[in-house]
């Protein structure tokens, strides 16, 4: 069974990453993660993907993540999913903007999330999960092809082509994780703005670590595609749960009898 389809869409003066993610190459539904900006531009790919999007999924609500939210939604139709406590930043979104951006417009989201939540959409199943640190209602989404008894039993594979608008490979996991900014190839998110906390986002991704496995590819909201186990073995900042990991894997010497 083939692997999800995820195109990527590098939007917006920020260069984030928002997704238009299917279960298939030819499936007529998808979701859309993250629509931070160049709406023309997202429902122009939907349309030449000859998809209807049938929901909009909010890793979390700064600016560079949501500004296309509005225009895309009444477009569309699709029902908008958000981070419950980070609701206000999407509904009142200029009072949040930096200077120079935008303007942008606020929209009161259909649903709100805070981790746990199991969602069928498009033909996806899709698990939040709470993942604060970067922002303290963010959340990441794995996400599978759904089962013909609604159970998550399909591949996902790493996209072809980051800067090409669809991404592809032969890694494959279970599942799928758009994580927004929690984790970067290389890096993780900045813990400088209101509501940020090291700790809190160093626990959120030791979590990701436990839960899934190192195949696992995950779709970040800046830079390229990745997977778990290229980061936990490499990323500069996940230095600390390297050491931890290794010392729970390490045999302990005064368990011998010597």
């Amino acid at each position: 069974m083939s692997g999800l389809d995820v195109r990527a869409f590098t939007v917006g003066p920020v260069q984030e990453n928002c997704y238009i993610v299917r279960s298939g190459a030819d499936a007529p539904k998808a979701v859309i993660v993250d629509p931070g900006e160049e709406a023309e531009r997202l429902l122009a790919a939907a349309k030449a993907l000859e998809v209807q999007i049938e929901a909009i999924l909010l890793t979390h609500c700064h600016f560079d993540h949501i500004g296309a939210v509005a225009p895309v939604a009444r477009a569309t139709g699709a029902a908008v999913y958000c981070p419950e406590i980070e609701r206000p930043l999407l509904v009142d979104i200029m009072n949040w903007v930096p200077a120079g951006f935008g303007p942008f417009e606020s929209y009161d989201p259909d649903h709100t999330l805070t981790g746990g939540e199991r969602l069928s959409l498009a033909g996806l199943d899709i698990d939040v999960i709470s993942t604060p640190g970067h922002s303290p209602g963010h959340v990441t989404y794995a996400i599978a092809r759904s089962s013909p008894r609604g159970e998550a039993q399909a591949a996902a594979a790493l996209p072809s082509s980051l800067s090409g608008e669809t991404q592809g490979g032969d890694e494959g996991g279970e599942r799928a994780l758009l994580s927004g900014d929690v984790l970067f190839a290389g890096s993780v998110g900045r813990v400088d703005l209101p509501g940020g906390d090291w700790a809190t986002l160093e626990a959120s991704i030791g979590g990701l670590l436990r839960k899934f496995p190192a195949q696992t590819p995950v779709y970040p909201g800046h830079m390229g595609a990745t997977t778990l186990g290229r980061e936990r073995d490499t990323n500069p900042f996940l230095a600390e749960l390297r050491s931890a990991s290794h010392a729970i894997a390490a045999p302990d010497a005064t368990a011998s009898g010597s």
